[in-house]
Order: structure tokens, then C-alpha cells, then sequence
């Protein structure tokens, strides 16, 4: 029997996004294409397999034509156009406001891997997107007394959705938990889309996690599902895919060519590439990484993944956006505040200078740094015209392993940062900063990923320890005292920890590798 039920406790306003309307209509989405979202996960699985068993990533040789044809995708919106700037964050009413009045060209707000999905930050979120487009989102702090408002100018807003990995368990239907893409784009789209066209701007997206140019396939179903529902024409929604898994880096051409209709860019997720390399290769011990910190996009894979996607995208007429600059100031130490930005700066330089049309910061504060070294070096609206026919890169360039050492230090990093962050995950917060940095769910995928291959082939460090279980367990409980030491043992004490560090040490000596640490960690918040 066709049911749709809601499991999440009801709150103030709540009911203004889950109406019967809105709801019908995610339904509609999850009825159509549930089926197609679980069949292409199973492929994923059958892929990683055959990665197990030695094979590696390639170009598709039954998708040639595709890569040596001439076509291009749909123009681009005049508010698309520069996007030299973008910040990133979660879907909390402050950030929202402030991200918006920040000075950026366009802002990234989040339900994906900057946002920890309990049902109470989902559904505020989208009454946050709501009241945005409905000039309602000024509010006051009660804790502080702050008032924030929305400035004359904001940034263009794109909303990322939830990978087809993830479901949301809050909304059954047909007693099935929906997808939370469905459920993240659904939503959104159904409450605001006509208002965005009305507002001079439109329905757009950022699309996390795909693996296949046929997951590709599969959004741009969807989105021509949705467009016919509300009546609007093929082609308003426009997407941004990120590229930040090792899979889809061989199928950029065909990502662009399924979604050429509603595609303007591909985007370079650096950190859960990483990720994603060090998953897909996980059983084939000649691709283990370096320390973290050696990993940098200057070189090897990644310098290869940045140049193959910014030709791949201007000959297709689409942007070729930058990757994250994590880093946020650093309190009372100008040096070493001056230091961060100087990496910033250089990361930033790279990109321009490669021929990306913009990149992103993760703080408002790097936000004048990262827009000078732009303005200074694409002082157009962006870089389509940089053709980067001087870029060949082949398969074996996609997967040349960065040359570096691994050592203790990295090893300990990983765990410090790694639990940390799951640990406030489960508090409710996505975005989180840890020594310095602004951490997503990306960088806890890399420290656990590391050490599940540090510990399986017991791989050498380079003061002479051996990575194994012992010397995890070891490593685990000084970290943790250590960890202890730095927020404060009542913090320690009150949070989630225990939680934390049993998940992570699962995650960590598991004897198979899970595929994503935000699965298993759902079930703790839901």
C-alpha cells in the first residue's frame, strides 16, 4: 500500500516544509527512481570488486565516442557566470546569513558532508533555504542578542544534497526510508525553485560523491521529473558535479554529456578524492599514500585530476571550479596566521594560473585572500577561453602515487583529528574546526582510510615502527589523553567520545573496508 510516513518528531514550523504537497511530491521522486538509486549502488559494489581483485580505473572504452565528440553543454546563467569566489558551509541560520554577506560570488550551503544529518538540522536547514527566498531569514541570536541581517548584495546560493549513499530514515515511504538526496533536493526544489526564477536567479545544485556518468544519468532524470512537475522548462535547474572520486575522474566527459542539458561545471573535491583513491586502491597495497600533509595538489594524481578537468570542462563549455582551502585564522599568532594565508595564497595561484574559473574557502576570512589572487590573475569573468590543449593526461597519470614518507606523527594525526571530528558529527555539528582547519566528514574518511592500510599491510614508518592493531590501540589511548588535554576534561567528559573512538577503532581494524564512515555513524543520531 502506497504510505508516506514521517518518523522525525514534529517542531516549530516544521510543518511548513513537510506539507502534504512537498511531500507527495519527494514521494513521487522516491516512487520513480528508488529502484535505479539501489541498482546502481549494487554496481558500485560489483566495481569495487573488481578493484579488489587488481583491476584499476580506466576510460571507458565503450563511452569513446562521447570523449571524441564534438558538443557542449546548455549556456550558462548570467549569475553563474563568476564564480571566482565560493564559500562553503552548513545549513545553520548564522552561517547561512553570514556566508550570504561574506563577499563571495556564489555559497555552497550544505546538507551533505559539512552538515551532521539529524532530522532537527535537516528540516531547520530547509526552513532556513525557505525563508531565504521568502526575505524572511533575518533573525536574533538569543543566546548572544546579535541581530543578522541579509546585506543588499548576497552571494548566489547553491544548495548540495545528499550523496545516493545516504538515506534519510526520518521519511518512510511505502515503508522504505527515502533517499536523502530525494529527500535534500525534493524539498528545496518544491518550496523554492519558482521563487529563485522569480528573484532573477534559479534552482541550483551541487552534486556530491557520483561514481558513474550513469548516477549522472540518473540526476539528470530526476531533474527533468521535477521540472515537468512544477511546470517549469528542461534545463532550468542547473548542477555543479564534484569530482571527488577516483571513478569519476575517468568519466568527465561523460558526467557532462548526460547532464549537458543542466551541467555548468565540474568541481576538483579535492579531500574526498583522496578519500576515494585511498578506498578504490585500498586492497592493492603499491598505492598506499604518504602522511596527509605530503598530499598536495601540485603533484602526482592530483595534478593530474586538476589539468584533465579543467580541459575536459572548457572544451565543453563548462566551468572548471577549484578545490577547498580549508584553513581558518589562527588566533592571536599573526606568524602563524600569515603562514596559512601564504598557503592559501600559493593553492590559490596554482589554480588561477591553471585555468580554473574560481575555488573555495571554508572561511569568510579567506575570502579577500583567495578573491585578490583571482582578481589579480583572471581579471575576466572567468577562464573558458584557457583551452589547456597543452594537457595530455593518460590513465597511469590519474593514478601516479604522490612520493613521500609515512611516519608516527601522521599516523597519531589521523587519529586525534579522525575522532574528533566523528565525535562532535554526533553532537550535530558537520563543520568543525581541529587545530586550525575547518574539517568535513572528507577528512575523517582520509585519517581512518590511512590507517585501515597503514595497519592491513602493516606498512613501515619511517623512524622504524610498524603499523599494526597493537600499536593502533597504543597510539588510540595517548591520543586520546592527549585530545583530553586540549578541549578540557569536562568537554572530554560530557561529549560523545566513547562513542567516537569505539566507532572510529571499528572503522579503523575493521577487516573489511567500510565504504563510508557516515553510514554506521547515522544510526548513532537517528
Amino acid at each position: 500500500m502506497a504510505t508516506i510516513a514521517i518518523r522525525g518528531a514534529m517542531a516549530a514550523r516544521y510543518e511548513e516544509i513537510l506539507t502534504r504537497d512537498a511531500l507527495d511530491f519527494v514521494a513521487s521522486l522516491q516512487r520513480a527512481f528508488n529502484s535505479r538509486r539501489k541498482e546502481l549502488l549494487a554496481a558500485r559494489a560489483e566495481r569495487q570488486k573488481r578493484f579488489d581483485a587488481g583491476e584499476l580505473p580506466r576510460f571507458l572504452p565503450e563511452t569513446a565516442a562521447i570523449r571524441s565528440g564534438e558538443w557542449r553543454v546548455a549556456p550558462i546563467p548570467h549569475d553563474l557566470l563568476d564564480r571566482r569566489v565560493e564559500i562553503t558551509g552548513p545549513v545553520d541560520r548564522k552561517m547561512v546569513i553570514n556566508a550570504l554577506n561574506c563577499g563571495a560570488k556564489v555559497f555552497m550551503t550544505d546538507f551533505e558532508d559539512a552538515n551532521s544529518p539529524t532530522w532537527s538540522n535537516n528540516i531547520e536547514g530547509q526552513i532556513n533555504l525557505k525563508d531565504r527566498w521568502d526575505g524572511k531569514i533575518d533573525f536574533t541570536d538569543p543566546a548572544s542578542g546579535k541581530a543578522y541581517k541579509l546585506g543588499p548584495n548576497p552571494a548566489v546560493l547553491i544548495v548540495r544534497p545528499r550523496g545516493w549513499h545516504l538515506d534519510e530514515s526520518h521519511l518512510e515511504i511505502d515503508g522504505e526510508p527515502c533517499s536523502g538526496s530525494l529527500f535534500d533536493f525534493g524539498l528545496c526544489f518544491f518550496h523554492n525553485a519558482k521563487k529563485q526564477i522569480a528573484a532573477g536567479s534559479g534552482p541550483y545544485f551541487y552534486l556530491p560523491k557520483l561514481e558513474s556518468h550513469l548516477e549522472a544519468r540518473l540526476w539528470n532524470d530526476v531533474f527533468v521529473m521535477a521540472q515537468k512537475a512544477l511546470g517549469l522548462p528542461v534545463g532550468t535547474i542547473k548542477a555543479t558535479v564534484l569530482i571527488e572520486t577516483l571513478p569519476a575522474a575517468f568519466e568527465m566527459d561523460e558526467i557532462l554529456f548526460e547532464l549537458k542539458d543542466h551541467i555548468v561545471g565540474l568541481n576538483c573535491g579535492r579531500w574526498d578524492y583522496i578519500f576515494s583513491f585511498i578506498k578504490k586502491l585500498a586492497a592493492q597495497k603499491d598505492y598506499a599514500l604518504p602522511d596527509r600533509s605530503q598530499v598536495v595538489m601540485g603533484k602526482a594524481f592530483l595534478r593530474a585530476y586538476s589539468l584533465l578537468l579543467i580541459k575536459t570542462c572548457h572544451k565543453r563549455g563548462a566551468f572548471a571550479m577549484g578545490g577547498m582551502a580549508a584553513q581558518i585564522p589562527v588566533k592571536n599568532n599573526p606568524a602563524a596566521n600569515e603562514a596559512a594565508f601564504a598557503k592559501v595564497r600559493a593553492d590559490k595561484e596554482r589554480e588561477a594560473g591553471d585555468g580554473h574559473d574560481g575555488t573555495w574557502v571554508a572561511h569568510p576570512d579567506l575570502v579577500p585572500v583567495a578573491m585578490e589572487v583571482f582578481n589579480r590573475l583572471m581579471p575576466q569573468p572567468n577562464q573558458l577561453g584557457v583551452a589547456r590543449n597543452d594537457v595530455n593526461i593518460a590513465e597511469k597519470d590519474l593514478l601516479e602515487v604522490h612520493a613521500g614518507t609515512r611516519s608516527i606523527e601522521g599516523f597519531r594525526e589521523n587519529i586525534r583529528v579522525g575522532v574528533q571530528y566523528i565525535e562532535a558529527w554526533l553532537r550535530g555539528r558537520g563543520a568543525v574546526p581541529i587545530y586550525n582547519m575547518m574539517e568535513d566528514a572528507a577528512t575523517a574518511e582520509i585519517s581512518r582510510a590511512q590507517i585501515w592500510q597503514q595497519v592491513k599491510y602493516g606498512l613501515d614508518f619511517v623512524d622504524g615502527t610498524k603499523a599494526s592493531p597493537g600499536l593502533f590501540e597504543t597510539c588510540l589511548k595517548e591520543e586520546m589523553e592527549r585530545v583530553k588535554g586540549e578541549v578540557g576534561a569536562e568537554a572530554f567528559e560530557k561529549g560523545r567520545f566513547p562513542e567516537a573512538i569505539e566507532l572510529f577503532r571499528n572503522l579503523s581494524l575493521a577487516s573489511r573496508f567500510e565504504d563510508f564512515l557516515t553510514v554506521p555513524a547515522y544510526q548513532k543520531i537517528v
